[in-house]
């Protein structure tokens, strides 16, 4: 069992296309090991186990991952008939469960991945750090007092357990490159408009946020990435039909890229932590050692404050109209027994903001957007850059409970400095386990490319993972 734990989609997925080993041994194993770990890290909390046996005994889609065990994260990704919380004790309560399939659960179906639970989220997703009241904390492979990240906590933990090779997570603000970070992931959040949210959903949080999945290994995200891309009828946003599959970029030739480094806040407030520094200085010697430029550079943009009060706005905006739609779904008001007390700040801040207000916000947010990019492209005769490189949280993993409570809000806000801004442009970005902190602790660091080019990002992470291989790094809680 622990070999084929051990293995990536990919590999388990060639087995069983072999006839070596079969899907229900394959998804098997993948329960057997949910139920041995789970209650240390909470991070399956609604169990498909019954469901998993029968579909990997049956026949199944014969797409690329046929019989490879998945988790699907408790937000987005709803599948007829299942449970669909979405982090909240208001629906838990109420036994609520999804009438559709969303697109991207069809896609995943289609794959042929057996999907055996899903996974713990805070509640709505609006948080980086995994403690709901409704279900409680999801807890770090590598060191159980320690937060796994947010918003797709519970994935990012299963897989970094060995439990699955790969997790369904979404992103509106870094939850699926934090969590992969604190977890010793790969975490790619595509560009706007790759993943479709369809069909309930057109855009959310001014179309910041994307669907995309935790692996442990590039080939896996990028085989994955192929499978969940594409438009579908209806979209508001898609992006341009890559010039070829992304697995095959893994493994090709970046060339020489000309890559910025950011290792600090800037005009920012925030934490200057040394191990960030120090996880970005590794990367960029070993950058220079396979051939890139490397400069200290980023955008001026980024310096712009402005842009977390108005992105504030924004998600507090949509966090009232959610908040609004289930009490006309239920009949009746949310209050604090079912409603996260930073939500229902969220919600005042939301009421407050005019619908001119809203508008105004999100014509700032475009103009931003393009003085961000703008870095990225040839300009004046001269090359843009190819790449920004960051730490993917500003210092190593936050303990259970230090972004909850009266001065959770102030510390999200001090670690919270690479990720958001790159929602709000619609980048592609992936976080690479690159960096261990001096407590053992997974440290992310993040890689940013130009509008649409996950190819230069997944060249470049393949390169990364053959040049500083993570393979051997395994959670403590998996060598028990």
């Amino acid at each position: 069992m622990d070999e084929l734990l051990d293995l990536d989609a990919t590999a388990q997925a060639e087995l069983i296309a072999t006839g070596k080993a079969s899907a229900t041994e394959v998804v098997g194993a993948a329960i057997a090991q949910a139920q041995s770990v789970n209650e240390s890290i909470n991070a399956i909390i609604l169990e498909q186990y019954d469901r998993a046996r029968t579909e990997a005994a049956g026949k199944l889609p014969d797409g690329p991952f046929r019989g490879v065990p998945l988790v699907l994260k408790d937000l987005g990704c709803s599948q007829v008939g299942e449970p669909h919380h979405m982090g909240t004790r208001f629906l838990k309560n109420i036994g609520f469960v999804a009438p559709e399939d969303s697109y991207l659960t069809q896609r995943f179906a289609r794959a042929g991945f057996v999907v055996i639970g899903r996974t713990n989220t805070p509640e709505f997703g609006t948080t980086i750090t995994t403690e709901p009241l409704s279900y409680g904390a999801s807890r770090n492979p590598w060191n159980t007092d320690y937060s796994t990240g947010g918003s797709s906590g519970g994935s990012a933990a299963a897989v970094a357990a060995h439990i699955v090779p790969v997790g369904h997570a979404n992103d509106g603000g870094g939850s699926i490159r934090i969590p992969a970070s604190e977890c010793g992931l790969v975490g790619l959040k595509p560009s706007r408009g790759r993943v479709s949210h369809g069909p309930d959903i057109g855009e959310s949080w001014m179309g910041s946020t994307i669907d995309g999945c935790v692996t442990r290994t590039v080939r896996d995200t990028a085989a994955v990435l192929d499978v969940i891309s594409g438009y579908e009828s209806g979209d508001p946003y898609t992006a341009p039909t890559p010039m070829r599959p992304y697995v095959l970029e893994v493994g090709a030739d970046p060339g020489k890229l000309r890559i910025g480094l950011l290792d600090n806040p800037g005009a920012l407030p925030g934490l200057d932590h040394a191990e960030s520094r120090a996880s970005v200085a590794a990367a960029a010697k070993m950058l220079e050692s396979l051939g890139h430029t490397v400069e200290i550079a980023s955008p001026p943009a980024l310096d712009e404050a402005e842009y977390a009060g108005r992105f504030t706005n924004i998600v507090a905006a949509c966090t009232n109209a959610d908040i609004s739609f289930f009490e006309n779904m239920l009949g009746r008001e949310l209050g604090e027994d079912d409603i996260e007390i930073d939500n229902l700040l969220m919600r005042e801040i939301g009421r407050s903001v005019s619908s001119e207000q809203y508008i105004t916000e999100v014509s700032w947010m475009h103009s931003w957007s393009r003085r961000m990019v703008e870095w990225w492209l040839p300009r004046d005769g001269s090359r843009g850059f190819d790449v920004l490189c960051t730490p993917t949280l500003a210092g190593p993993p936050p303990r259970i409970g230090w972004l909850r409570g009266v001065d959770g809000g102030t510390h999200m806000l001090e670690i919270l400095l690479y990720t958001a801004q790159f929602n709000v442009t619609g980048q592609p970005a992936v976080s690479l386990p690159l960096h261990w902190s001096s407590d053992g602790l997974p440290m992310g660091v993040q890689f940013v490319g130009a509008p649409f080019r996950e190819d230069i990002l997944i060249r470049l992470a393949a390169q990364l993972e053959q040049a500083m291989p993570w393979k051997t790094r395994i959670a403590p809680l998996v060598l028990k």
